[in-house]
């Protein structure tokens, strides 16, 4: 009976000692303080850049899928350099949906400066960072979207342009497109869509 016991003793403290032995183990393996603060890698040893580095974010919340709750407006320049890199523009709700998502060249946000356009790599540099700071600026931003005296675009959906004029409280948002063209986002509350107004 008592070899038994001894047994059933035995059985219950194995797998505690394997399991501190194979903690000590692993613990000894490692070379390095888990209680040390990361510190990023010098400049000279930085990771090489691709086309999804995100190089700068800028972030707003305004209302506009919903007058009760404002949305989630980010503007993400991603890519090796910031000259050749791609501006994302991503609205998503409160909920987390993605209302849109528009992609154009970072160099899109040269052609609206009211300044002489930048003539240096560097001045181009700082042009597209000071844009992308002053994307979301509330002179972007129009309540409604569509003006009553505003004719219909021909690129337009007839439905879209009823149901953006039937509600005054639609708001659009101005921002540049590919090209350097003024583009307005809309959001149509009766259809559940974002939609660009004018290309």
């Amino acid at each position: 009976m008592q070899s038994f016991f001894r047994y059933l003793v035995t059985a219950a403290l194995l797998p505690a000692a394997f399991s501190c032995a194979t903690t000590e183990r692993e613990t000894a393996n490692t070379n390095k303080d888990p209680r040390t603060t990361y510190v990023p890698p010098a400049p000279g040893a930085r990771n090489r850049l691709n086309s999804q580095t995100v190089l700068n974010t800028v972030r707003a919340t305004h209302a506009f899928s919903n007058p009760k709750t404002r949305d989630n407006f980010t503007v993400q320049l991603r890519g090796a350099r910031i000259l050749t890199g791609q501006v994302h523009l991503i609205v998503t709700s409160t909920a987390g949906d993605t209302l849109r998502h528009e992609v154009l060249p970072a160099r899109a946000l040269l052609d609206g400066q009211a300044d002489a356009r930048p003539t240096t790599i560097r001045d181009q540099e700082i042009a597209i960072l000071r844009g992308m700071n002053t994307f979301f600026a509330a002179s972007h931003f129009s309540q409604p979207a569509v003006p009553t005296q505003e004719p219909q675009p021909a690129e337009v959906d007839a439905a879209v342009w009823q149901a953006l004029r039937a509600d005054p409280s639609a708001v659009a948002f101005d921002f540049p497109g590919p090209d350097g063209s003024e583009r307005r986002l809309a959001y149509v509350r009766k259809l559940r869509k974002a939609v660009v107004l004018s290309q």
